[in-house]
């Protein structure tokens, strides 16, 4: 069961993420436990990001990955790992070893499959705490897009995608058994560009046609959305 919390506008919806993020992270570490967290790219994910702050969480203790990522040479503007560290990951001090980074097309891999494998290696087999969703006006998912054979991959964890309908084609991303063995899955969806693909997948919508359907925690799902995101829901 999906819970979603809807917010005013953008900007408001990015602050609430970010404070819910840090909320989370806080309680885990309480727990004694260190923290990992999936990110993702996208408008709202990044101006989230840019609200990030606090010194109730230690960030030195957490663990990032990433959900999808573009494969371009490291450091590219297009990346969602730069775009997290430009927005809060180096002016928090999250450490190197602590940002498990997606590898880039400049590192000498033979292939965007063999670099697709060398990741699946690095990810942990424990769930993780938190995977942020952003969402594309088609349903899409990280790099997992409507009728793409990648949404029903159980075996590897980690697929690559060499034709993707948005550029640049070649992308990598986790699956979805990956992506939903998490505790806490967040879907951060913002404009009313998306409202449509949010009522399918909140409605009728099927993997295979609005991939954010297949996406849930196994202990909350939450869809965190603006009013216009929000707009194509039945009140």
């Amino acid at each position: 069961m999906s819970t979603v919390l809807t917010s005013p506008d953008a900007e408001t919806l990015a602050a609430v993420i970010a404070q819910r993020m840090v909320d989370l992270l806080a309680d885990v570490q309480r727990a004694g436990r260190t923290p990992s967290v999936v990110l993702t790219g996208g408008t709202i994910a990044i101006a989230a990001y840019r609200h990030v702050e606090g010194d109730t969480v230690d960030w030195t203790d957490v663990d990032f990955y990433w959900g999808d990522e573009r494969f371009v040479p490291a450091g590219h503007a297009d990346r969602n790992d730069q775009q997290a560290r430009d927005a809060f990951l180096t002016r928090l001090g999250v450490p190197a070893h602590r940002q498990h980074a997606m590898p880039a097309s400049d590192e000498g891999f033979p292939s965007i499959g063999a670099a697709a494998d060398a990741h699946a290696e690095v990810l942990p087999e424990a769930p993780f705490d938190l995977v942020l969703h952003g969402m594309g006006p088609d349903g899409h998912i990280a790099s997992l897009f409507p009728g793409f054979p990648q949404l029903h991959e159980t075996e590897r964890r980690v697929v690559d995608v060499t034709d993707s309908p948005k550029p640049p084609p070649q992308r990598l991303s986790l699956t979805l058994p990956v992506l939903n063995n998490a505790r806490s899955v967040w879907l951060v969806v913002a404009g009313e560009g998306k409202a449509d693909a949010v009522a399918r997948a909140l409605g009728d919508g099927t993997v295979d046609d609005t991939p954010a359907s297949g996406a849930h925690g196994t202990a909350e799902t939450v869809w965190l959305i603006d009013a216009a995101a929000a707009s194509g829901l039945s009140v």
